[in-house]
């Protein structure tokens, strides 16, 4: 697959040289193809926080690999994931976001309790063959770690924690596990997936991009890019008091010198990408539709130390509404590069220093792209 081939020979070169990832691997269908069947069905996929399903009978639902999942909290407390498909005649069963009692398919009314076991069928007692207890939703893998929850429908993936410790090393001390998510939207945007990953892995177009916003707040002297590691990247900022809610609060004496202002940009592969500061944190969640679309996940909250201050949440209103004004420049700069590499004359420069998460992503996706080969 030329793609494939394209990818794999820009990914060759040391990061000195190395070039932004060629159109093709955007645009081409069979890519996007290889993409789901190698990286979203069998990675970890984030499917949000699990403060956001705190009691019994809260869900969500997605799909993930072309294949409706659905998450939530049951009975006993326990987060479950599983088929979102009903085991009669395969309607999906929930949609959306919510709190439920049980599961019951909208089509004939098969009902099943919160772990999956089929509690009711109607006028199902003339079939012989059928036994109520014989029929589950599927389990899909789901494990929480640092606050968020995660699936992946590999039965053979390694814990999630086992391939992000060195992302709880780096960020331990800021307790990402306590924050609380205070907002989540869903988004979908014209753009492929990883224009829009790698546009939050990299701060070098701040100044431009921004300007309108947090343009002129950004040192780009004052980015440090590391080289990533191989479930991640990273990079980090150094904020000044503009924001307040960005440092940590005069309570928190567990962060000492630069740490108290100092801001994560993580990625984890493949589609998680967290902000992280002492104050608050927000994420994007992406999943492809398409070529040229992809599905977002947008949410954000406050650490423990400012979920109760009463100036707080007047900082974070304010907050909120300059991650949406953010969000609308990024829109347009992300989409601007989605039509531009469709173009056949599109062809890829040469990366920043500023860019070096943006080489570890492709060395992550060429990775797993060529399993398809092997």
């Amino acid at each position: 697959m030329r793609s494939i081939d394209d990818l794999q020979a820009n990914t060759s070169v040391p990061f000195e040289k190395a070039r932004a990832m060629p159109p093709l691997v955007y645009t081409d269908p069979a890519f996007l193809e290889t993409e789901l069947s190698h990286i979203f069905a069998q990675d970890w996929f984030c499917v949000g926080r699990a403060d956001a399903l705190a009691k019994p009978g809260d869900y969500l639902t997605l799909d993930l690999a072309n294949q409706p999942i659905l998450v939530l909290r049951d009975a006993s407390g326990k987060l479950r994931a599983m088929s979102n498909v009903c085991r009669h005649r395969m309607s999906t069963l929930l949609e959306g976001r919510g709190n439920t009692r049980s599961i019951v398919c909208p089509y004939h009314a098969w009902t099943y309790n919160l772990d999956g076991s089929l509690r009711g069928a109607p006028a199902m007692d003339q079939n012989t063959a059928f036994c109520k207890s014989d029929v589950v939703l599927p389990p899909v893998a789901c494990e929480e770690w640092l606050g968020w929850v995660f699936v992946s429908l590999n039965t053979k993936a390694n814990p999630v924690a086992q391939d992000l410790v060195q992302v709880q090393d780096l960020v331990g001390d800021f307790a990402m596990e306590a924050y609380t998510e205070t907002f989540f939207e869903t988004h979908l945007w014209d753009t492929n997936w990883k224009i829009l990953a790698e546009n939050f892995m990299e701060s070098y177009h701040l100044p431009v991009c921004h300007a309108g916003t947090i343009g002129g707040l950004s040192k780009l002297d004052e980015m440090i890019c590391p080289p990533g590691l191989p479930a991640f990247n990273y990079h980090t900022i150094l904020k000044d008091d503009t924001l307040k809610i960005a440092l940590a609060h005069s309570s928190n004496t567990k962060l000492q010198g630069e740490r108290r202002r100092m801001t994560y940009l993580l990625a984890i592969y493949p589609s998680l990408m967290i902000t992280l500061t002492p104050g608050y944190f927000w994420y994007l969640s992406l999943h492809p539709k398409g070529v040229g679309q992809v599905q977002i996940a947008f949410g954000g909250g406050m650490s423990p130390d400012y979920v109760n201050d009463p100036d707080a949440q007047a900082h974070f209103a304010q907050l909120k509404k300059l991650l949406d004004e953010v969000n609308i420049e990024d829109r347009g700069c992300t989409e601007k590069v989605y039509r531009g590499l469709c173009s056949a004359m599109a062809k890829p420069g040469h990366l920043s220093h500023l860019e070096r998460p943006n080489y570890d992503f492709a060395q992550y996706l060429n990775a797993r792209v060529q399993k398809r080969l092997s």
